[in-house]
């Protein structure tokens, strides 16, 4: 068995455990640069906000419902998501993080000690709920694509108070009727499209379908597999998550400027704070990388030709996960691309080819395999920065301009609320 748990409009959530009063209010999060809706309450479901819609597009109707707005706050999400994914670690033998609020839960054997699997899922939601005060919905199903539908099905069906166990082939088939294919795990746009001109408006449609039209018409083995599993034979495992057991193959750090620039030191500043970002990833997981890509966006709304990108890709001669050799690539990078007197909205930085740390492939010729002093140096970077915040401690292309307060280019972040688990000066304060 398999169990997926999933935090109910996670970031709403996260802001409404530190303010109780947003209960029953309709709430909305937007994305970085307060550009779109990412996340909503179900109040704020209910009145017809649409899910990624810009914020402008949809401001007179939350004013006149008095929809309370908030900024991306991550440092609060990311916090909030590794307790719960903490606490499921101890709950369960095997765990698959499968995003910032989802998990997979393995729970092969467990009904021998833990009995009743209702219970026990139910005991993990009030425990969750307990420990970070974050809503849970648990689906349980004998593969990982019912397990997927049956907690979509546990937030459509207030009676099953949050889990939805799927034991029987009478309780499948009826969880497979309750679900469009739009919905079901690992159908896209096109394919739902396909489904429903072929006469498969659900999931239960799905799911009767033969092995060799899965294998013709959703994209070959692994469209037969999804049918396999929604047939209830488990085709995937669990999977190691991002906690420390799986590296990713590629780290990018990018963002939207909140005003554009066209200085070269401002452009580079942003360019310089992505690239640490990257490097720190990259030291994180015990990686190093030898190929980096930066890239500027322009406005394509705005009065700038095009073409509206430009990106260089750099082939370093040995993988590092040194900041300062990153930084020197990405500062000549961005000479090759820059362009004077041009506005831009957005840079980023790419690292790929990534190798273990460590254990670099070196050129023909190079003379130094490791150099400890700087793998020393940039360890103990780290460390500072974890001990007393982030960025308290950077290298001087990433310093704020002259004079300033805020980086350029930062986003906007107007109503963004406190980082109450991860600053002192932020902490939640009571009064009483």
């Amino acid at each position: 068995m398999f169990a997926l748990v999933d935090c109910n409009n996670f970031y709403v959530s996260c802001e409404r455990a530190f303010q109780p009063h947003l209960q029953g209010v309709p709430v909305v999060v937007l994305s970085n640069n307060d550009g779109n809706v990412i996340s909503r309450s179900a109040e704020a479901k209910a009145l017809g906000i649409p899910m990624g819609e810009p914020y402008f597009k949809v401001k007179p109707l939350m004013q006149q419902h008095g929809v309370r707005v908030f900024s991306s706050n991550y440092a609060l999400y990311g916090d909030l998501s590794r307790r719960v994914m903490h606490y499921l670690g101890e709950a369960a033998p095997e765990l698959e993080i499968y995003s910032i609020d989802e998990a997979f839960l393995g729970l092969h054997g467990m009904s021998r000690w833990q009995g009743d699997l209702v219970r026990y899922a139910a005991r993990i939601r009030a425990e969750v709920l307990r420990r970070t005060r974050i809503p849970t919905c648990v689906g349980v199903a004998p593969t990982k694509t019912l397990a997927k539908l049956a907690n979509r099905v546990a937030k459509k069906t207030p009676d099953l108070e949050g889990v939805c166990y799927l034991d029987c082939d009478e309780k499948r088939q009826w969880a497979l009727e309750q679900i469009s294919v739009d919905d079901v795990w690992g159908i896209g746009h096109q394919y739902a499209t396909k489904l429903h001109a072929q006469g498969l408006p659900t999931a239960a449609h799905l799911s009767r379908v033969s092995e060799a039209w899965a294998r013709k018409h959703l994209g070959g083995v692994v469209g037969a597999r999804l049918v396999r599993e929604l047939q209830g034979y488990p085709c995937h495992q669990l999977a190691p998550s991002e906690d420390g057991t799986l590296a990713r193959q590629s780290i990018c750090c990018s963002r939207t400027f909140g005003i554009p620039l066209s200085a070269y030191q401002d452009v580079l500043g942003a360019v310089g704070a992505f690239t640490s970002r990257t490097a720190e990833k990259l030291r994180r997981q015990g990686s190093a990388a030898h190929v980096l890509t930066v890239f500027l966006s322009k406005d394509r709304f705005g009065l700038e030709p095009p073409p509206y990108s430009a990106s260089t890709v750099l082939t370093l001669p040995m993988a590092t996960n040194d900041t300062s050799e990153l930084l020197r690539y990405a500062r000549a990078g961005l000479k090759r691309i820059w362009q004077p007197d041009t506005v831009y909205k957005k840079a980023g930085v790419v690292l790929d080819g990534l190798e273990r740390a460590g254990q670099p492939q070196l050129a023909l010729f190079s003379g130094q395999v490791h150099n400890e002093k700087r793998t020393a140096l940039m360890a103990e970077l780290d460390q500072l920065n974890k001990r007393f915040g982030m960025d308290t401690v950077r290298f001087a292309t990433a310093l704020l301009p002259t004079g300033q307060h805020v980086a350029p280019w930062v986003g906007k972040a107007t109503w963004r609320s406190h980082a109450y688990t991860t600053r002192w000066d932020e902490l939640w304060s009571l009064r009483i």
